[in-house]
């Protein structure tokens, strides 16, 4: 009942043979050559390692003329296939990766920053989606308005959403938020949150090629800046009547994407035990960390540099605050886990928030690097911070760290894909 991909049958030439045409075609070789197997005198010891045999060390098997050379032919076939299979994961997470970082540098390049109810948000949400999810697809793409005021005046958002139906009635949401700030400060919004956005684009455009095991739903988030205004609208709604809303079951877990590259360390994040203030009852809150240890457990085997955060006054190990869109769907009752890149160990000008990303000198106007904070805290204008200033756009964070970005990007991308193939089961969900 876990989470489980499989790829469409592939054309003969195309990608990587099936199971059965390899199997087909070692049957064929082996009975085309008849005095090749019967000319074979000896007998031929085999050793079967544990991988295909969960109950023993090694299995010894001795054949005769005619079985061994087919026994031999059977075990070169599967691993043959399971590494094709792990060549072809790569491969996807490669594409999936590349074609993100392309989407990136076009958002970035065509609309730049995008305030929360600005056109250029609304450019995103709706054109992007369209040209990415719906044209790639052919998957009808959602949207919810999402009606919002900021210094008094009332704006206007959405939400915009695409569902990949599974075969069983767990139901997972990715999400990221879409619009920026700090436009003033001169931020393109780059690593906040343009990153997520590019990704969840590009993922987009590959699950309506691969068979689900569990219905999957990417939605980008409106106006989460000025106050989580897109997430809690949505949570909002799937209270209401979820299978009407998103036409699938209410969701057993959810991933949220918010600055995952950029910082100096990736971490995959839980809600904190004490219930976040902006939840309305408290008895639907949800702390779980069990969507947080699943994707720690596939980064772990994987060897991706995924952690959690040390402890740090506040914040116990693991979990994070309520500032961002994970939040409502903690409130709703729904196991979350939130991916995301900064530095948790840097003293920042509130503490051991996260709100200060990295330790590169030139994030800092003074910086005491033995202890990881300003060597003069009353004089201290940047604190190493890359949200919402002038240092989140790709022209300066490709100068500060060539690879950092991209390499980020595609351990994010590996890790989301190996979860969905993974045999990790999502919470349950209680009522």
């Amino acid at each position: 009942d876990g989470l489980l991909i499989r790829r469409s049958p592939v054309r003969v030439g195309e990608g990587e043979p099936t199971y059965w045409l390899r199997l087909l075609s070692a049957f064929c070789i082996i009975f085309s050559t008849p005095n090749l197997l019967f000319s074979m005198q000896s007998r031929i010891e085999f050793v079967i390692p544990v991988s295909f045999h969960p109950d023993s060390k090694r299995i010894m098997t001795r054949t005769t003329p005619l079985f061994s050379p087919l026994l031999f032919t059977f075990i070169l076939m599967l691993s043959g296939y399971s590494s094709a299979q792990t060549v072809s994961d790569d491969l996807l997470t490669e594409q999936i990766s590349a074609r993100s970082w392309q989407i990136l540098n076009d958002i970035l390049g065509e609309v730049g920053a995008r305030p929360a109810g600005s056109e250029q948000e609304k450019q995103v949400l709706y054109g992007f989606t369209a040209r990415h999810w719906h044209q790639t697809s052919g998957i009808p793409v959602n949207s919810q308005p999402v009606t919002f005021k900021q210094n008094d005046s009332e704006k206007r958002s959405a939400n915009v959403w695409i569902t990949f139906p599974g075969v069983s009635d767990k139901h997972i949401i990715i999400g990221a938020h879409a619009d920026s700030t700090g436009e003033d400060e001169g931020s393109q919004g780059a690593t906040d949150n343009g990153v997520a956005v590019a990704l969840l684009l590009g993922l987009g455009e590959k699950l309506h090629t691969i068979e689900l095991q569990h219905t999957v739903t990417l939605v980008l988030f409106g106006a989460e800046e000025p106050g989580l205004f897109g997430a809690k609208a949505f949570t909002t709604a799937l209270l209401a009547d979820s299978h009407w809303f998103t036409k699938a079951p209410f969701p057993t877990a959810m991933i949220n994407l918010d600055t995952i590259a950029g910082g100096d360390h990736l971490y995959i994040h839980s809600p904190t035990q004490k219930t976040y203030k902006l939840c309305a009852e408290e008895q639907s809150y949800n702390s779980s960390t069990q969507v947080r240890d699943s994707l720690l457990s596939v980064a772990q085997t994987a060897g991706l540099p995924f952690a959690l955060h040390p402890t740090f006054p506040d914040f116990p190990s693991g979990e994070t605050g309520g500032w961002s869109d994970h939040a409502p769907f903690a409130c709703a009752g729904i196991a979350v886990g939130y991916i995301e890149a900064t530095n948790f160990s840097i003293k920042g000008r509130d503490g051991y928030d996260g709100y200060s990303q990295a330790l590169h000198p030139s994030l800092w106007t003074c910086l005491d690097t033995s202890q990881k904070t300003s060597c003069a805290p009353e004089q201290e204008q940047q604190w190493g911070r890359i949200w919402h200033t002038s240092a989140d756009r790709l022209d300066v964070l490709n100068k500060l760290y060539p690879q950092r970005l991209r390499t980020q990007l595609n351990a994010v991308t590996q890790l989301l894909l190996s979860f969905l193939a993974g045999d990790k089961q999502p919470p349950q969900h209680s009522d």
